[in-house]
Formats: C-alpha cells, sequence, structure tokens
C-alpha cells in the first residue's frame, strides 16, 4: 500500500509579521486533499511546516516514515499562500530537493507552482498539479502505482518528457463539493494551534470553506487554482463539518476563508436556519462585496448565523480606481454596506490597496478620508501586487525585472514604476495605520461618553490610546510629506 506524505510551503516563522500576531489556521487544502486519498485506500500522514523552523525539518519525517509520494499541496484557501512569498516558494524547492535524495515520488501543488510548472520540476519535482488539485492527484498516484508511464492522458499535469516540462489540458473545476469527504482535520495537532490562539488573541478559532472560485473580475486578483467559476457545498454540509468540529474540538470561532461567502442565493438564509436549528453557537468572520452586502435578507441572515464580522474588498476611495481596477462597486456602496452592517451588529472591516497604477495625491487622499470618515473595526492595508494571469500583471510586466514577489506578507514593497517610489508606499502604509488608529479611539471616546454603562477595560483602553496615536499620526504624516516632497 503506498505511503503518502503530505505538506505545504507555509512557514509561519519564516513571516514575522504574521507569527508576532499569532493566528494560524491549518492547512485546509492539504487536509482536505490528504482526506480524498485515504477514502481511496492510501496511507496518509501530514508533515505541517506551520510552526517549523525551516524546510530541514522534514527530514525526520521522511526518515522515519519513508513515503513513496512526497506531496506539496498548498493551502489555496488562504490569501498568504496565494501571495507566492519568495521565502516559501525557497522552502518548498528545499523540501523538493531532500525529499527527492530520499528516493520519493515528488508531486506539488500551489497557486505559485501552477504559474510556475517549469521552475519546480527544474528544482526536482516530478509532477505539478496545475489548478484544482484532488483529482489529479488521484488519477496521478493511482496510474503510477499501476506501473503506468503515459500521463497525457491526466488533466491539469506538467512534468519533464526527454528532459522538457510538458503540460496536459486544463482540468475542469469541480462542481458537487458534497461529493468531497471532509479534511482529515485528524491528521493536525489542533492542540498546538489552540496554544498559539489562546496566548495571543484569548480565543481559538478554525477555518472552513464553503465554496470554491470567485465569479468577479477584479482584474488585479489572481485565481490560479479555483478560476472564475462559482461552486458552494450545501449548508447541510457545512453544518456537518461544523458540528463535528465542535464536539471534537470545541472551538470559539470560525473564519469562513471562501473569497465571497454566501454568494448563491438563498444560501446564508438556508445556512442561518441550520445553525438555529442545531442550537449553534459560535461567532464567524467571512470575506464579501460591498454591493452584496447591500442586499438587507442577507446581512441579517449573517447576524443570525452568527456572523460577527465583515471584510469587503473596499480597495479605494476613489470611484476612479475602483473603476480602474474592473472592481464593479461603488465608494457609496462601501458606505452603505458599513452602515447596514453596523444596523445588525457586525463589525465592518476593510481591505485596502494602495499604489494602483494612475493613482494620484488626490486618489490617496479620497481613500484616506474613507477610512476615516466610516472608521471601519479592522483595517487591512496592502500595496497593489501583481501576480500572474491578470490584467494587472500584463500592465505592468515590463517593470518586473529585478523583482516579482514579496519575501514575506510585511514587505509591502511596490514592484513597478508608479507615482511615488516604494519608500512613499512603505511610509504611507504607517501613517494610514496611525491615522485610522487616532479615529478608531476617538470614535470609541465618543461612544463611551454617550454610553458610560457599556464601558469595559478593552473599550477603556482603546480611547486612551488617543493620546500615543495622535502624536503617532502626525509624526508619521511630516515623514510621508517629507518623502513626497523628495520625489
Amino acid at each position: 500500500m503506498e505511503k503518502l506524505l503530505f505538506s505545504h510551503s507555509y512557514f509561519m516563522r519564516l513571516d514575522p509579521k504574521q507569527w508576532a500576531t499569532g493566528q494560524p489556521y491549518p492547512p485546509l487544502a492539504t487536509i482536505g486533499a490528504a482526506a480524498l486519498m485515504r477514502e481511496q485506500g492510501f496511507t496518509v500522514s501530514l508533515f505541517d511546516t506551520m510552526f517549523e523552523e525551516d524546510a530541514e525539518s522534514v527530514m525526520l519525517h521522511l526518515t522515519a516514515q519513508r513515503p513513496d509520494f512526497f506531496i506539496v499541496y498548498d493551502d489555496g484557501f488562504n490569501y498568504l499562500t496565494k501571495m507566492c512569498l519568495t521565502n516559501m516558494r525557497e522552502a518548498a524547492f528545499r523540501m523538493i530537493q531532500l525529499a527527492r535524495a530520499q528516493g520519493c515520488v515528488v508531486i506539488v501543488s500551489s497557486s505559485d507552482s501552477t504559474d510556475h510548472f517549469d521552475s519546480y520540476l527544474q528544482k526536482g519535482a516530478d509532477f505539478v498539479l496545475l489548478g484544482e488539485g484532488e483529482e489529479t492527484l488521484l488519477e496521478l498516484v493511482t496510474a503510477i502505482r499501476d506501473g503506468r508511464e503515459d500521463f497525457t492522458q491526466i488533466n491539469g499535469l506538467a512534468w519533464k518528457q526527454n528532459g522538457l516540462p510538458v503540460r496536459t489540458a486544463a482540468r475542469k473545476v469541480m462542481k458537487d463539493l458534497d461529493h468531497l469527504p471532509l479534511p482529515a482535520w485528524d491528521l493536525v495537532d489542533i492542540e498546538q494551534y489552540r496554544k498559539i490562539w489562546m496566548q495571543h488573541n484569548g480565543y481559538f478559532s478554525l477555518n472552513i470553506s464553503t465554496t470554491r472560485g470567485c465569479p468577479f473580475k477584479c482584474n488585479w486578483c489572481a485565481k490560479p487554482i479555483y478560476g472564475n467559476r462559482y461552486n458552494a457545498r450545501s449548508p447541510a454540509h457545512v453544518i456537518r463539518e461544523i458540528k463535528m468540529l465542535k464536539e471534537r474540538y470545541n472551538f470559539d470561532h470560525i473564519w469562513m476563508c471562501d473569497d465571497i461567502f454566501g454568494l448563491k442565493p438563498g444560501w446564508v438564509n438556508e445556512f442561518a436556519d441550520l445553525v438555529e436549528q442545531e442550537n449553534l453557537r459560535f461567532k464567524f468572520k467571512i470575506q464579501s462585496r460591498a454591493d452584496l452586502l447591500l442586499q438587507e435578507n442577507y446581512v441579517s441572515a449573517l447576524a443570525r448565523a452568527g456572523c460577527e464580522n465583515s471584510w469587503m474588498g473596499a480597495e479605494s476611495g476613489s470611484q476612479k480606481i475602483l473603476d480602474a481596477m474592473d472592481k464593479g462597486t461603488t465608494v457609496e456602496q462601501i458606505a452603505e454596506a458599513t452602515h447596514l452592517l453596523r444596523q445588525h451588529g457586525i463589525r465592518p472591516s476593510f481591505f485596502i490597496q494602495f499604489g494602483y497604477p494612475g493613482e494620484t495625491k488626490e486618489d490617496i487622499t479620497k481613500t484616506i478620508r474613507m477610512i476615516n470618515h466610516l472608521v471601519p473595526d479592522s483595517l487591512g492595508i496592502s500595496v497593489s501586487y501583481p501576480l500572474p494571469g491578470t490584467v494587472f500583471y500584463d500592465r505592468v510586466k515590463a517593470d518586473l525585472k529585478e523583482k516579482t514577489n514579496w519575501t514575506d506578507s510585511d514587505e509591502l514593497r511596490l514592484m513597478f514604476h508608479n507615482t511615488y517610489p516604494p519608500a512613499f508606499y512603505k511610509q504611507l502604509h504607517r501613517y494610514v495605520h496611525r491615522s485610522y488608529g487616532w479615529h478608531l479611539a476617538l470614535r470609541q471616546m465618543r461612544q463611551l461618553l454617550l454610553r458610560p454603562a457599556r464601558s469595559t477595560k478593552q473599550n477603556l483602553r482603546l480611547a486612551a490610546s488617543i493620546l500615543y496615536q495622535l502624536p503617532a499620526a502626525i509624526i508619521a504624516r511630516q515623514r510621508l510629506k517629507k518623502l513626497e516632497h523628495e520625489h
């Protein structure tokens, strides 16, 4: 019976910002693929790199288990893996070399390897799964087990033939997601995850995927794994997994890690009905869009199900930039969605990106004003990041000569020519966070004055932070202006 050792290339210790935040999530796609292979009779195990020091630590597992196959199967549901950080790429290359030296058949599945399969084959991978990988993996391992050497009929595959990389036709994405087994959660050291969460955050969160893909056409968004098709698990199938996780691991919170949660008409309402019927009690956060959040029944059903936080891709406070991105939303919708979420007790959070081609000082100012006016409950700021397969990438690829990927998620380097140099956008990130922190503290102070009976240690501490947030914002702004004038 063939032994399969699964792994992934995200080493949280190699991403200092994320390590300090202390919010690790198990590699969902990895344990999903492992569950499918185990269901088909293969012996599976997991080398979870999340808390490991470096790629060399894989050797302990390779020598102890002596697997026939070593499978680097990245978690395509986690945005950090979609960024294709070079720290993680180098770690993947090293694990490939070590596994190959131990005589394993090495298979890789990730956003980065789908875009750069020739590089992974050159580093020693025997096969690269292109796009959604479960069915391709099953067909490939079965063919190798049966002694077949012709892989040309397996869609979604790349390998070397006569020393040159070859690839087969693209595989269509799966539609019936309920047909897949639940992820192999038992392979994960859940208590290690719980410990980190409790130490840094005081609660324990797990991740669940209810859908695959996104049908919207934002021209900077890469979708090498699940594509533009949108396929959903049934609410009953999701509830089954939540009940199992609650009984087995007693989580406090769930991150619904879909690109767009509950887009299918009626899905969220049915999900909320089942949550109530099963008497489940948990909080969760989602990712959504401003226009989708304007549907009253959608937001009320989210609240009924236990949603406490909705992240929306606000991106910019300039309509010119939103239109240039092919975002399909308006600045007015962002404001309306923010107010509607708050009316239903859901915290609105914004993803913002600066540095999109054509963005001027006026556009930047509009974005800052929007943030400080709406004061979302959480804020994630990035710099426009070109990934292969996007319209945005094609526009700027001539500039991507020295560097095409960040080293870690906090690098935030602008990698193409724009209105301002990279140092300006790095300082802009600092200033906007400081300015937002000041306005968030000011908002909390006003709420305490209006409702002093609702004061807690946490919101008193937030209100008091205005004493250092305001001077910090002033200093950050002065430094930003200096960089602007130097340019």
